[in-house]
């Protein structure tokens, strides 16, 4: 069967939004999407990984964390209820299912309205503009295209330890679990594991958190610093410098019971614990070592199955371009493999020539206390301009939401790194606090402008908001001066 435009091999980071974006331009297109279920039997519709497994449930789960929080404040604001207050878990996870599935029939909507073809199949290239599509049914069928479009995502890593596959659950199988996850051990330092470690304590669970080495890999290690602390001044275990290397069924249940055995990355030394859950967060692994590329050519990283393309997202094979997080040395975010593959196909089929800016893209990590980020870690930053070229301006604050319940006083924290040598430039935006998401979409736009410090000492604050306080930076790292605030 001839498609004469382009085929998306298989769906995760929002292949549906692409597809449409070709069709747009009276091009024939296919989208094939198929989910490998978990070892647990998990799997999911239409829409990739942030909006079934991802991004969405997430975020949502941490709202609901929030409300709990918001109902403790409440008492402080004048707010009397006498009953016990209490979570359900089946209510939530119902009602996030529900929310995800609405999402899972529009794409299938827009997809037919677009006159998309798509099948719900497995995409594996068997030769040149040819690919094979294989049905959960067994049933294959070969398509054959002009172009071809991969953005198959990433899934999570597994131990490859005796119990981790049989016993462990992952973010593939957490926002669909039909049951309270209990006492939870979460495994590894990533934004998934302490999102995922800082929700399930909001909900009033015992979480324990083990940690191989940092917190945060690729972040400020400054602010990653400052989430691990606030998440254990807030009843959050952390059990540092150990990895799992047993995982054993003391009793079967929703949920059960399971022994972890692990042992000291530092010595020798063996500890074991007892829990209900344990979620692996350690990682996740590039799907595309078993989709044919071999047999086309296209180069990976063996190391991490990445693939290396050029400021085009085209692949050292002419017709086979890639997005999302398969990309090798690129932000793995759900909105800019969006933003590549419209801009992507624009170029093919409209003569546009506009190429994704993979500089100063904007991110917020969803920890108990958020945290949002734009362009240079301070690590970074001192790596690429020298110290002495880089100023850094930083402050605590409290919000003023949080003074009438008197809690977490100069544990919201500003910082920006500009560039001296470029009329300091900001080139480095930070804020650890509440709506982080939303205070730094707003500075990732200004940024994106040349945004400098005098610019930001010329803005007009909006009193009183947590945002206002980049306007009023004046204390440098340098200097030493004390940074804490005594009001909001």
């Amino acid at each position: 069967m001839k498609l004469g435009s382009s085929v998306s091999p298989l769906m995760e980071d929002d292949a549906v939004g692409k597809q449409q974006e070709a069709a747009k331009y009276e091009k024939k297109v296919m989208v094939l999407d198929f989910v490998t279920p978990t070892p647990l039997g998990n799997s999911w519709g239409l829409g990739g990984t942030c909006v079934n497994v991802g991004c969405i449930p997430k975020k949502l789960m941490h709202q609901a964390a929030l409300l709990g929080q918001a109902l403790q404040d409440s008492r402080k604001f004048g707010w009397q209820f006498t009953e016990e207050v209490k979570h359900n878990w089946m209510t939530m996870a119902e009602s996030v299912q529900n929310y995800i599935g609405s999402l899972n029939w529009g794409y299938r909507v827009a997809l037919r309205e677009k006159n998309v073809t798509y099948e719900n199949a497995y995409g594996e290239f068997v030769g040149p503009h040819t690919i094979k599509a294989t049905n959960k049914r067994g049933v294959e069928k070969l398509y054959t295209a002009e172009r071809f479009l991969i953005a198959t995502g990433e899934r999570p890593r597994y131990l490859g330890i005796p119990g981790d596959k049989e016993y462990c659950i992952s973010s593939d199988d957490l926002f669909s679990l039909p049951y309270c996850p209990g006492k939870t051990l979460v495994v590894g330092a990533s934004y998934v594991a302490l999102e995922c470690a800082g929700f399930l304590a909001g909900l009033g669970l015992d979480v324990t958190v083990m940690v191989r080495s940092i917190l945060l890999r690729g972040f400020d290690q400054d602010i990653a610093n400052k989430i691990g602390e606030y998440m254990e001044e807030h009843g959050i275990n952390f059990i540092r410098q150990f990895v799992p290397i047993k995982v054993e069924q003391i009793e079967k249940g929703t949920p059960g019971r399971l022994r972890v055995i692990a042992k000291s990355t530092k010595g020798n030394q063996i500890i074991e614990g007892e829990y209900n859950t344990v979620l692996l967060a350690i990682g996740r692994d590039a799907c595309t070592r078993k989709i044919g590329l071999d047999k086309v050519g296209v180069k990976i990283n063996e190391k991490t199955g990445k693939i290396p393309v050029n400021d085009e997202e085209q692949t050292n094979v002419p017709y086979i371009y890639a997005v999302g997080d398969i990309l090798q040395d690129k932000l793995e975010l759900t909105p800019l493999a969006i933003q590549a593959g419209r801009l992507l196909v624009q170029r093919l089929y409209a003569g546009a020539t506009s190429k994704c800016d993979y500089a100063n893209v904007p991110t917020t990590v969803f920890t108990p206390l958020e945290y949002g980020a734009c362009g240079y870690s301070e690590e970074a930053a001192v790596e690429k301009f020298g110290e002495k070229n880089i100023e850094v301006y930083h402050s605590h604050f409290w919000p003023l939401e949080w003074t009438v319940p008197s809690r977490d006083n100069n544990k919201c924290y500003a910082k920006i790194i500009c560039n001296i040598q470029d009329n300091e430039r900001v080139i480095g935006f930070h804020v650890l606090g509440p709506n982080a998401g939303e205070v730094t979409q707003g500075f990732a736009a200004a940024m994106k402008c040349g945004l400098t410090k005098e610019q930001l000492d010329s803005t007009i604050g909006i009193h009183p908001v947590c945002a206002e306080i980049f306007t009023t930076l004046s204390v440098t790292k340098r200097s030493g001066e004390n940074t804490l605030q005594a009001g909001c």
